[in-house]
């Protein structure tokens, strides 16, 4: 079956949940492949939105947290400090879903402020990122593959992973695991376990290792890579029918 980009990176980003998970995720992208992840092979993941609310199964796409069409048939809400305080800050966040301006080659990331053309543009910044990124057993990014935004270096860290690589986590202080995958239009990254450099783990269908080479900002090891299964006919069919029908989120 066709796919878009989008979908493919959806796909592979729930394919990195697990069953039982406590998920904290924003809307878009990340909250799809939540609710996709939770309809295929994890049913016993609970969502969370760093608003407050637990587990909603919402049936129509939202627009934003607070947005009620999000929070429907959720059992509970408890507020800012109920997920970011009790859930987070306790070292319960199994997993968090985060989107970034740019990522550099340690999985840092950017959600805060690029220079374009020599001008200085502010963004929103980090919202919840950083308690995720910081104290989260794991965190997925999900973001486009081009040079703009994987970078060997970035010019601000919003959020962090693992700093200069290596031991600098830790030796700063940072509990959480850090960054598990970095999902993009393009590849799946993991982390080396000694320099805590990005990894090419599998690269999607079409593109080529010089595809990669020549979208990413930091140099990439391409020999051997397999390639990405694709999106199954099921979770298309959840994402077209049930998820994202009106293409609110996914083109």
């Amino acid at each position: 079956m066709e796919y878009s980009n989008d979908e493919i990176m959806v796909c592979a980003a729930a394919r990195e949940i697990k069953d039982g998970d406590r998920i904290l995720v924003g809307i878009g992208m990340p909250h799809v492949a939540a609710l996709l992840a939770k309809s295929m092979h994890a049913p016993n993941a609970c969502i969370l939105f760093e608003c407050g609310v637990f587990d909603s199964l919402p049936v129509d796409p939202s627009v934003g947290a607070a947005d009620p069409r999000a929070w429907f048939r959720a059992p509970k809400f408890d507020g800012f400090l109920g997920v970011i305080g009790q859930i987070v800050h306790s070292g319960r966040l199994d997993c968090g879903v985060l989107g970034a301006l740019e990522v550099d080659q340690y999985g840092n990331m950017n959600s805060t402020q690029v220079t374009i053309n020599g001008k200085l543009r502010h963004f929103n910044g980090s919202g919840g990122a950083n308690d995720i990124a910081t104290l989260g057993k794991s965190t997925i990014v999900v973001t486009k593959h081009d040079k703009r935004k994987l970078k060997e270096s970035i010019e601000y860290i919003t959020s962090p992973g693992f700093l200069e690589g290596g031991s600098s986590r830790a030796a700063a202080g940072v509990k959480g695991g850090g960054v598990s995958r970095v999902v993009t239009d393009k590849a799946i990254f993991g982390i080396d376990e000694t320099t805590k450099r990005l990894k090419l783990l599998s690269i999607h269908p079409g593109n080529t290792p010089q595809d990669i080479i020549d979208n990413t900002g930091f140099a990439v090891d391409v020999a051997g890579v397999p390639e990405t299964a694709p999106p199954a006919a099921e979770e298309l069919r959840m994402i077209r029918e049930v998820i994202d029908p009106d293409h609110i989120h996914l083109h």
